[in-house]
């Protein structure tokens, strides 16, 4: 069993940054990658970024290049979404996710384990 944890949410205006936290715990040596997702009131959940557990390669939608970046360290078992440049149009719930098995990761269903979600607010 796989259990993860998200902080580090907030509201923040236009421009400013965050830095979300996944705290990931249980079987997750032999995961593929963790991942960001975001979803927005009335809106499907939509792929943010990933980032492989083994090799570390990394991957961002293109909504998102060049402002977020992910990171992890693997002794604390934990990934970061760093947020900069943020614009209001990025407010969302914000959810981590573990890909167990398997290799695309860009799809709600390519993910096994989900966080509880952190609410990020931008104002503009």
């Amino acid at each position: 069993q796989v259990q993860l944890v998200e902080s580090g949410g907030g509201l923040v205006q236009a421009g400013g940054s965050l830095r979300l936290s996944c705290a990931a715990s249980g079987r997750t040596f032999s995961s593929n990658a963790m991942g960001w997702f975001r979803q927005a009131p009335g809106k499907e959940r939509e792929f943010v970024s990933a980032i492989r557990w083994s090799g570390g390669s990394t991957y961002y939608a293109d909504s998102v290049k060049g402002r977020f970046t992910i990171s992890r360290d693997n002794a604390k078992n934990t990934v970061y979404l760093r947020m900069n440049s943020l614009k209001p149009e990025d407010t969302a719930v914000y959810y981590c996710a573990i890909s167990a098995t398997g290799w695309a990761i860009t799809q709600p269903s390519d993910y096994n384990y989900w966080g509880q979600g952190t609410q990020v607010t931008v104002s503009s």
